[in-house]
């Protein structure tokens, strides 16, 4: 990040300093972790796998979210490539739980919110 040159006014005298400028790569990431939770489907599955104590299948998400099972499958494919959550395979299922990430990301929303999701 570097400074750049103060903002004069017309007498040539500085009023004020000019932004730092924002790396390019700070800004796709945190686009990208932010795009992941842009949607009503994704953003729910991520606070429904936050509150699961040991990760949650995706059969278990598809009746809470009243979606498809491919809409819950794409869903949390876009939070996994986000960062936002893991999973392991256990046989043929899935399990997903959140990531350190994700629990600072929600825990900072419930902050702003000014309180808990209950």
């Amino acid at each position: 990040m570097n400074s750049q040159t103060p903002v004069t006014d017309e007498t040539g005298e500085a009023c004020c300093s000019m932004p730092v400028d924002v790396a390019e790569d700070t800004v796709a990431t945190d686009v990208a972790l932010l795009s992941a939770m842009g949607n009503d489907t994704r953003y729910e599955a991520l606070r429904i796998v936050a509150s699961a104590s040991d990760g949650v299948c995706v059969c278990e998400l598809q009746p809470a979210l009243g979606v498809s099972q491919g809409a819950v499958s794409q869903a949390l494919s876009r939070l996994h490539s986000a960062g936002l959550v893991s999973r392991r395979k256990e046989g043929r299922w899935r399990y997903y739980s959140v990531t350190p990430v994700a629990v600072r990301l929600l825990d900072t929303l419930d902050d702003v919110r000014g309180g808990d999701d209950e």
